[in-house]
């Protein structure tokens, strides 16, 4: 099984936190250190000291970092335009030396959006904005050096582009496209994606999802195996009731509630529910971790699944 590390930066942090975070997770071993794309708190927190911006982050950590594999889990498409995200992902996969993997979605937190002057079109408008970009990115990537490179879309349009710079990985990093739609999303990871993942979902909808998309390969005539499948989920995990409720009540979360919702409890009941995951199909996990603070809270996690 492959496990990464997945840090929530709007809750409030700073890059030297991440840093410390990501080097101790490439130390003991996980094959990726992921961060979400936000740029205002949710819950709760304070959000204090800010959040940290997604591709400014990675592109630090690909220099402070040497093995481990970065990326989104996930960036808006209504963040950037993606003639610049398109750059800033080629330039920082050249400076990881091949590292970087790119989350895409369509955007979701209409407040983030209101709040840093950012424009949040409709549904089926942000669908056609991913659907296009993911067609862009799929062909300037790929296409020959000195090849121009021109696309009028319903939302996008590039006259003449160069398509440079190239990124570092062969056919352009992988792209990860999650979330639980049932029509756009599976026809959008059947045709695009290298991963398909489920944030925050129980085993029984984890299966339910993956089938829905192995269904839309099909249609597509693509193998369903050439997919990775994959789940986040919140990591909270005590080797004593006292430990885990510390842990909980660091990160303002109820245990019940987690042992519910995420991948918490003794290390014994969160091994279990992995194994469940893992009965169903999942290839990957990513451990949502909302301390990033606790090293010995990714000590614990790498002495239970990196053994």
């Amino acid at each position: 099984m492959d496990f990464r590390i997945f840090v929530e930066p709007q809750q409030g942090t700073t890059y030297e936190r991440l840093r410390a975070l990501a080097s101790h997770a490439e130390d003991l071993g996980f094959n990726g250190f992921f961060t979400s794309d936000h740029y205002l708190k949710m819950g709760d927190s304070d959000g204090l000291p800010g959040p940290t911006d997604a591709w400014t982050t990675l592109a630090g950590l690909s220099r402070d970092t040497s093995t481990i594999r970065l990326g989104t889990l996930v960036t808006p498409i209504t963040f950037r335009h993606l003639g610049s995200l398109a750059i800033s992902v080629s330039q920082i996969d050249q400076m990881s030396d091949g590292r970087i993997e790119l989350g895409l979605g369509a955007g979701w937190y209409e407040e983030e959006h209101k709040a840093q002057g950012l424009p949040f079109p409709n549904i089926g408008t942000r669908f056609n904005m991913l659907e296009e970009s993911l067609e862009i990115l799929n062909s300037i990537w790929n296409s020959p050096e000195g090849e121009l490179f021109s696309y009028d879309g319903k939302t996008i349009q590039f006259s003449n582009s160069m398509g440079l710079p190239k990124p570092k990985q062969e056919k352009g990093p992988p792209i990860i496209i999650g979330g639980m739609g049932k029509k756009k999303t599976p026809a959008l990871v059947a045709k695009y994606a290298s991963e398909y993942n489920t944030p925050f979902v129980s085993p029984a909808d984890f299966g339910s999802l993956v089938s829905v998309v192995k269904d839309a390969c099909a249609k597509l005539g693509r193998n369903p195996e050439d997919l990775t499948y994959s789940c986040a989920q919140v990591f909270c995990c005590g080797e004593n009731e006292t430990i885990l409720n510390n842990r909980a009540s660091a990160i303002g979360r109820d245990v019940d509630e987690l042992r519910l919702n995420g991948f918490a409890g003794t290390p014994d009941e969160v091994s279990s529910k992995i194994e469940t995951f893992k009965q169903r199909g999942c290839d990957r996990f990513y451990l949502q971790i909302l301390d990033d603070c606790d090293l010995e809270h990714l000590d614990l996690a790498a002495e239970m699944f990196l053994k």
